[in-house]
């Protein structure tokens, strides 16, 4: 390995550090109870070694969310083969659940902890966030033309969708189920999203 390769490979592993810890922090703390010194005492490097990567911490956490819709975009891929796209957005419900589940930490990041203060000045950081929320309106649409939710905004049906699957999810990934008998908290949950199927299907 060359002297340039070797450099970039460091530099790629020390920004990949930096996220790290960042999102551990965030997810740990909240957005606004963390700084740049707290990140780089984290890794153990000082303050000016983070600038060095990110001009401030708003930058980190735009990288880790636009990461975390990309890996989310990628797990989306497989509901792309089904045809019907009524049978399609329920596939994706039930990808939007699996997803939280198997991914809390980039879930946090990506619909639960608090965003910048300045996240509508610094729109095009949230390109991939919009393209998912584009996919979904988009189906809806897609469903229409197909004969179904007639009447209805594709906007703010999405927004019901999407509200509807965020609290089941963060109702479990904050252990708000614990309410519930442990034995009958899986049957409650798909019990609940096979009514909202119902309701979907009735609109």
């Amino acid at each position: 390995m060359g002297v340039k390769e070797r450099k970039e490979r460091d530099r790629a592993e020390m920004r990949e550090m930096i996220l790290t810890s960042a999102h551990r922090l965030f997810v740990d703390r909240g957005f606004e109870e963390v700084s740049i010194r707290n990140i780089a005492e984290a890794i153990e490097y000082s303050p000016a070694t983070i600038y060095l990567y990110f001009k401030d911490k708003n930058e980190i956490f735009f990288a880790l969310h636009t990461e975390a819709f990309k890996v989310f975009n990628e797990f989306l891929g497989p509901i792309l083969q089904i045809a019907d796209p009524f049978q399609r957005l329920v596939a994706m419900g039930e990808k939007y659940l699996s997803f939280a589940l198997m991914h809390p930490q980039r879930y946090e990041i990506m619909f639960i902890i608090e965003s910048p203060m300045d996240c509508d000045e610094n729109s095009e950081n949230w390109a991939e966030g919009r393209r998912t929320l584009g996919f979904l309106e988009g189906l809806l649409m897609e469903c229409q033309a197909k004969g179904r939710f007639k009447g209805h905004n594709p906007q703010s049906l999405a927004f019901m969708i999407w509200s509807q699957m965020h609290g089941m999810c963060s109702l479990e990934l904050r252990n708000r189920t614990r309410c519930y008998p442990e034995d009958s908290r899986l049957q409650i949950r798909n019990e609940a999203f096979e009514s909202f199927k119902r309701i979907l299907a009735q609109l």
